[in-house]
């Protein structure tokens, strides 16, 4: 079951039933995500990447999660399942999708999608049906490298405060360092706020920003990008949990907004 928004020439598809992932968004009729089951854009909870070996800490107890990518657990486990809706109108939509095991904790997660004529706005909470627990929450787009209109490839804009230094197993070190070129598979800290510009030359400018202070860019894909605002760093649940409480819950958003570069943008399949 798919959810179809437009607003002026945008038009979002939601395929609720693959994960709650946007499975297309079109501008004047061009796609900017890359297509496939596993694509588009996904939401990752209640963890954003990977959890070193699986395990995860919470006081006392240790928790082991399905080893999806090994020797690690990857993106959460919302993303490979069907949610409910909740309502939606010719520009908004919301579902939920409840966490149950393997997950150790009961809890509730919803995602709100408000379209506009140039932007896009994605909202996830995370809330506990009982006992306080760890989580993050995120998205992971997979933008188009190329969209076909003679320009070439995306151009990414940004200037974080500092790179996670990644290890040999793709986890944070914990120290963090200037920030180095691409082509990269890394977390960076924006502590006043994830910012950071595509331009396709010549069609299109997008602006990805948000609240949260953590974004893993990654862009060694020759098909795609991922631009990537998180609640926190990979590993995170170990190295920096922050705490779902029956009367803080856990809420991120970010906004996509963009600019065409010219009156009209190719018609793309």
């Amino acid at each position: 079951m798919t959810t179809q928004l437009t607003a002026g020439g945008a038009e979002v598809t939601v395929d609720q039933e693959n994960g709650c992932r946007i499975s297309s968004l079109r501008i004047d009729g061009t796609e900017l995500l890359r297509q496939g089951a596993h694509y588009g854009s996904f939401p990752m909870v209640p963890w954003c990447g990977r959890i070193e070996n699986g395990r995860f800490r919470d006081g006392a107890a240790l928790h082991q999660m399905p080893v999806n990518h090994p020797p690690h657990a990857l993106h959460g486990f919302g993303r490979d399942a069907p949610w409910r809706g909740a309502g939606a109108t010719a520009t908004e939509a919301a579902f939920t999708y409840d966490l149950v095991a393997p997950w150790p904790y009961p809890g509730r997660v919803t995602q709100v999608f408000a379209l506009a004529e140039d932007s896009l706005t994605l909202t996830l909470g995370v809330e506990t049906y009982g006992d306080s627990f760890p989580a993050q929450a995120g998205w992971h787009p997979w933008f188009r490298r190329d969209l076909g209109a003679g320009g070439g490839d995306v151009q990414l804009a940004f200037e974080p405060a500092w790179q996670e230094e990644r290890g040999p197993d793709h986890l944070p070190t914990g120290q963090r360092i200037d920030p180095t070129p691409g082509p990269w598979d890394d977390c960076f800290g924006m502590p006043e706020g994830v910012d950071v510009t595509l331009t396709w030359p010549g069609a299109l400018e997008l602006r990805l920003t948000s609240r949260a202070e953590w974004v893993v860019v990654y862009d060694e894909d020759p098909e795609a990008v991922c631009v990537e605002p998180q609640s926190g760093p990979p590993n995170g649940l170990n190295t920096l949990p922050r705490l779902v409480t029956p009367v803080d819950p856990l809420e991120i958003s970010t906004t996509w907004t963009w600019r065409r570069l010219r009156q009209a943008l190719p018609d793309t399949p």
